[in-house]
């Protein structure tokens, strides 16, 4: 009998960055006090809508943490979010009054009004 051995499907990305968001990231990076490599995005629980986004500067890489490199900018996914933030798309927008990273998420099933946090549903893996 034949070893057959089963092709590996592709793994879908966990976030893209839009140009203006790794634009963002990398302005803030190269302005920092002391030099850091990477951004940190997770969720948390947390608001009236149930999850919060979080974002912090590393330097470390952890063993299960996800590694997003993209338009010279390098994010960290923690691998507790990894099922909350699979498919999003992290964007930077500026308006008259605000600026900010918004995150296009096909997980977010509804938000609160101040903006400040979101339910979100772990994505379903495909077999």
């Amino acid at each position: 009998m034949a070893n057959v051995t089963a092709a590996a499907r592709p793994r879908p990305k966990v976030m893209t960055l839009t140009d203006a968001a790794a634009e963002r990231v990398r302005e803030i990076m190269t302005q920092a006090e002391t030099p850091v490599a990477a951004l940190r995005v997770g969720v948390k629980n947390g608001g009236c809508a149930g999850m919060s986004y979080t974002m912090d500067w590393t330097n470390e890489i952890g063993r299960f943490d996800e590694v997003v490199e993209a338009k010279g900018v390098k994010v960290i996914v923690d691998p507790k979010a990894v099922l909350f933030l699979l498919g999003t798309e992290m964007d930077f927008k500026v308006d008259k009054l605000s600026s900010g990273f918004v995150f296009n998420n096909p997980n977010q099933t509804s938000a609160c009004g101040c903006g400040e946090s979101v339910a979100l549903t772990p994505a379903k893996l495909e077999d």
